[in-house]
């Protein structure tokens, strides 16, 4: 995602659009968690942990509508989406990971975990930006003698980017995401050829991960619920995203019609995906039942 966002147009609605990533996600799943504790008749924290993974929109399905042929937003709608849907991914894996850690250990401090999201925000973003310079450096003058070896090279780059910034404590997600976009904002060689491919990696990767959502889905676990969680996915859709969208931009010089068309520009799909799996890893009593909401939010989305 990152090597499709154009930061000389995106630039005018980063406050817009990162206030969106970061505070919006956290509200959005804030106000949802409130819904789904009481129609799953949950605790708080776990109908939290419920709400953060599905508290992201899907950047891939945000992009292939907005370039579609038949969709012609104007300035600044579209840049808008794009960076807002782009970005929020790492505060939804950073709120799962919290809420997990709260549900695991009761007693650890709410303020280390907000202290530990800071610091991991702040890693990426400087890890990233950093790293995303050092790629072009290395791809512009590295010799490597075949042109097919430089997706290989971008790939490892990538991979080296995220692991580093895991090492070190931050957001690998974070880190990624600005280093494409640190890398797409400057020139390098076989510039053409190395987008193709990761924009085929990346479709490739949704298509893994809507696989694996299939595999990991029961319909036997699913009947019991589908009254209940088709509640939350409308709640999402028509209650918690559209109210935190139209409060947070209300300072904004966007009319009604362009906040509520961002409003439902919800979309969810691969990131809550591979959070539902994290409670799962985990060994919660009740990860099934998180994967299957997720299931059903994402097929109504």
């Amino acid at each position: 995602c990152g090597l499709d966002t154009d930061w000389s147009i995106v630039r005018e609605v980063a406050p817009e659009s990162w206030t969106l990533a970061t505070v919006g996600v956290f509200l959005t799943a804030l106000v949802l968690a409130v819904i789904a504790s009481y129609v799953f008749n949950i605790s708080f924290l776990e109908g939290m942990l419920m709400a953060s993974i599905m508290s992201s929109t899907d950047a891939a399905a945000v992009f292939a509508i907005l370039r579609s042929r038949n969709v012609s937003l104007k300035h600044p709608l579209k840049p808008l989406l794009e960076l807002e849907s782009g970005s929020n991914d790492p505060m939804a894996v950073l709120l799962t990971v919290g809420c997990i850690e709260l549900l695991l250990e009761p007693s650890a401090s709410v303020w280390v975990m907000v202290l530990s999201l800071v610091r991991q925000m702040v890693l990426g973003a400087i890890v990233g930006y950093l790293m995303g310079r050092v790629v072009v450096w290395l791809i512009n003058h590295l010799d490597l003698g075949y042109d097919g070896l430089y997706p290989v090279l971008s790939t490892a780059l990538v991979l080296i980017t995220y692991s580093i910034t895991a090492f070190l404590g931050g957001s690998g997600y974070l880190a990624v995401y600005l280093a494409g976009i640190v890398i797409a904002s400057r020139r390098f060689v076989h510039r053409r050829s190395l987008l193709s491919f990761h924009d085929g990696l990346a479709w490739l990767s949704q298509i893994v991960l809507f696989v694996s959502l299939g595999l990991l889905v029961f319909p036997s676990q699913l009947v019991p619920i589908a009254g209940r969680a088709m509640v939350v996915a409308l709640a999402l859709i028509v209650v918690a995203r559209p109210v935190v969208v139209y409060v947070l931009l209300a300072p904004s010089r966007l009319n009604l019609k362009e906040k509520t068309l961002i409003a439902w520009v919800g979309l969810r799909g691969a990131v809550p995906v591979v959070l539902g799996i994290f409670p799962l890893v985990a060994g919660f009593p009740n990860a099934a039942l998180y994967f299957n909401v997720v299931f059903f939010v994402v097929i109504v989305s």
